[in-house]
């Protein structure tokens, strides 16, 4: 059955602000702080198509939104919640996606471009330097999924990719794996970098120092190279009793590897991955996982940038949202040591 819409009455319930001032941001007065306006519009993100729709604001100046990559799974579940959260400031979205876009130099024409108020970078390739030149001229941005460590005064919004690293890999030492084998994503990568550092941080906890012959680094991680790097890991002369992967993606392609060793999961082999995109919920056993709020992020970011051009103090400029482990089917206790017969 379907469900009723939300009224401005619930919005008023969820803000515990009064049913006139949520009116007034509905309806797009200008009669209303910043701060209140923000927090009605978050409340209507929430409630989703449900929500009541208010009424464009006249608002100068579009949002460009690059994400050079292809939009599925990770990156679709961004843009969209991008788009939503700008239609509802009011503003018009020109969206730069598609990984033909990867090589464009599109940054350094922004600020000379008219009628672009500022923009939200996903996952940017472009050098730092590029991201700092940028800055330098004063164009608003926010960079969503840092692939470098962002300037301290440059403003960007992520996963926990340390604490959530550490949570899946604890959740396995938990379970009293040791011998884990670690399928990372590019080593320039920040969130490769802090989540190997969070893997790392509950083995230490264990007492244990992972072996580097267990650790492999993948350039481009998808399911293709997830499945090369398991078989590697797999096919070594004490092979592992636990694999976790940089993503959902290369997880189902180490389930691939095990599979065709005839290893059963989770009874031979666990595995994990991150992120919680769809594939997860389809493998069989399903997908032990840690779930990035995607969609907040992208939110989250549009909000930071709104406030920037809107010129309101901004305390956070670094944002960090709490990633979520996920227990399924995949990972299960260690298996015995076989007896060895004399």
């Amino acid at each position: 059955m379907a469900r009723d819409r939300a009224t401005v009455r619930d919005v008023a319930a969820a803000t515990g602000l009064s049913i006139a001032t949520v009116s007034r941001v509905l309806n797009g007065q200008a009669n209303v702080a910043p701060h209140t306006r923000e927090l009605v519009l978050a409340a209507v993100g929430r409630l989703g198509d449900q929500a009541p729709r208010p009424r464009a604001e006249q608002a100068a100046g579009a949002v460009f939104v690059r994400c050079p990559y292809l939009l599925t799974d990770y990156f679709g579940l961004i843009v969209s919640s991008v788009a939503e959260t700008i239609d509802l400031h009011g503003r018009q979205m020109i969206l730069n996606a598609g990984e033909a876009a990867q090589p464009a130099e599109t940054l350094g024409a922004l600020p000379g471009r008219s009628g672009i108020a500022g923009a939200i970078l996903i996952l940017p390739p472009e050098e730092p330097s590029v991201l700092v030149r940028l800055r330098d001229r004063a164009f608003p941005f926010v960079v969503v999924d840092p692939r470098t460590p962002p300037a301290k005064d440059m403003a960007a919004v992520s996963a926990a990719h340390f604490a959530g690293g550490r949570a899946v890999m604890a959740h396995l030492v938990g379970l009293g794996h040791r011998r884990v084998g670690i399928i990372g994503g590019p080593v320039e990568w920040l969130a490769a970098e802090a989540r190997l550092a969070g893997y790392t941080a509950a083995l230490a906890g264990a007492g244990v120092l992972p072996a580097p012959e267990l650790i492999r680094a993948v350039v481009e991680p998808n399911t293709r190279n997830g499945h090369r790097a398991a078989a590697e890991l797999l096919d070594l002369p004490e092979r592992p009793t636990a694999l976790v992967a940089f993503n959902d993606k290369m997880a189902v392609g180490a389930m691939w590897a095990a599979a065709e060793r005839g290893l059963s999961i989770p009874g031979d082999l666990s595995i994990a991955g991150f992120d919680d995109i769809d594939v997860s919920r389809a493998t069989t056993p399903a997908l032990t996982t840690v779930r990035q709020p995607l969609q907040e992020m992208g939110r989250t970011a549009v909000t930071l940038l709104m406030r920037i051009l809107g010129r309101q103090a901004v305390e956070a400029l670094h944002v960090s949202l709490g990633a979520e482990l996920v227990v399924r089917g995949s990972t299960g206790p260690v298996p015995p040591v076989p007896l060895v017969s004399h």
